[in-house]
């Protein structure tokens, strides 16, 4: 199934005034321009470094390819049609992902090369008594915001891990990050459209559209309830900023401790529905077995399935670097990070012996119930030699990290993470 994210050029246009700020005109290159750039990435890529463009920069034999995106710093590729850009680990030593740093995942060809706020509306319809069509400036002014810090995971983060290997994009561990989300809550702007009675689901849409008629319209949907729970929102910045274009300007829907499928980009329709909703990415796509952590048996595939929804637990090596070479005798800080969908994390434990003994790590303090936190722990390595760490976590009921797992999607993974380091 295609997914895409583009190269973009921002320039502000003085010319247009909004009441309350510049209004921005955001242009993505045209789909020929973009390909001309990513053909001259995959060439650089074939060269030697020192002949690679500013479009790309060359990474050390033990990272995958990095490439740099206009409102982007250079970031792990994974595809190039359309590109699918990976978070370098070393970001997330930070409670809060830069912008230019945020994994970027679409998944339709069709998306928009320009977003003008001057004429750009979202529109809310379906089963309502009063339609909308909100401007950006509308949602700014008219409506009490909110701020919520939150975790953002690709349903298929870290599917690389799975074996037998699964089809699908190949992360790692960098298609998730943490930002904070400012916006109007869903809830907000279904009280001012009026529901009418028997308001089942709300669908929601964005500006990308299909290659093809024979391709699904990627459209997603929440139940009534979850979609006015107050904290479900409709966002236009993104750490006090406004979003990237490549993650979803001008309005992204944010759905907290839910995984990033839902969290629809460049969101355009709002549409409230009497019948539950259905479409191919809800009944046969982004699906896992209806069992702890969606694990299944690759000789026995689950007949039993429903989309997936909130995240499980998991942690997240940040230091020691998987090629740092270690001291004997000399103190090392173990760091990660942990998140779950909201519970939180009430303990994380770490071996250095891979799993013969554990001990508790420290943890930071919590800055948000939806978004990561930092935990720690202090090791002094006394002989030289081979090192495996683990890390697990656990939240607030109880929840913990598999000790195995696969299923046929490569959603959810968990597993206790595990990073070999050298002492020498």
């Amino acid at each position: 199934m295609p997914n895409q994210d583009s190269c973009l050029d921002v320039r502000n246009n003085p010319g247009a005034e909004s009441t309350t700020e510049t209004v921005q005109r955001v242009s993505f290159m045209n789909r020929r321009r973009f390909f001309q750039v990513a053909g001259a990435a995959g060439t650089a890529l074939m060269a030697s470094p020192d002949r690679m463009t500013s479009v790309l920069a060359a990474s050390s034999s033990s990272t995958r390819d990095l490439v740099r995106f206009p409102e982007k710093t250079e970031m792990i590729l994974l595809t190039d049609r359309p590109p699918q850009l990976e978070t370098p680990i070393h970001y997330f030593r930070q409670d809060l992902t830069p912008n230019e740093a945020f994994f970027v995942r679409w998944h339709l060809e069709g998306i928009p090369t320009s977003v003008d706020l001057r004429t750009f509306r979202v529109n809310v319809s379906g089963h309502v008594r009063q339609p909308l069509q909100l401007s950006v400036d509308e949602l700014r002014s008219q409506f009490e915001p909110i701020s919520i810090i939150a975790v953002n995971q690709c349903s298929g983060n870290s599917r690389s891990f799975f074996k037998p290997r699964v089809p699908g994009g190949q992360w790692k561990h960098g298609a998730v990050g943490n930002a904070k989300w400012t916006g109007v809550p869903v809830k907000s702007i279904l009280d001012r459209a009026q529901l009418k009675s028997g308001a089942v689901d709300v669908s929601f849409n964005g500006l990308d559209v299909p290659p093809l008629p024979s391709v699904a319209d990627f459209v997603k949907a929440l139940s009534m309830d979850h979609a006015r729970d107050g904290e479900v929102m409709v966002a236009y910045a993104m750490n006090d900023q406004p979003l990237p274009m490549v993650n979803g300007f001008p309005l992204r829907l944010v759905v907290p401790g839910w995984y990033g499928t839902y969290w629809v980009k460049a969101l355009s329709d709002i549409t409230v529905l009497p019948q539950a909703f259905s479409n191919f990415w809800t009944d046969k796509a982004y699906r896992i077995p209806n069992a702890p952590n969606g694990t299944e048996s690759p000789k026995d595939l689950a007949k039993d399935t429903v989309p997936i929804n909130r995240f499980n637990v998991r942690s997240i090596f940040v230091r020691p670097d998987p090629d740092e070479i270690l001291r004997p005798g000399m103190p090392t800080e173990i760091e990660g990070i942990a998140f779950d969908s909201g519970y939180g994390i009430r303990r994380v434990e770490v071996s250095t012996d891979g799993g013969a003994n554990w001990t508790d790590a420290r943890l930071d303090p919590e800055i948000g119930k939806y978004s990561w936190r930092r935990w720690r722990a202090s090791w002094i390595p006394r002989n030289r030699g081979q090192y495996r760490l683990m890390a697990r976590a656990t939240n607030a009921v109880g929840e913990t990290q598999s000790k195995e797992q696969w299923n046929r999607s490569g959603f959810m993974w968990n597993v206790i993470q595990q990073v070999d380091v050298k002492v020498g």
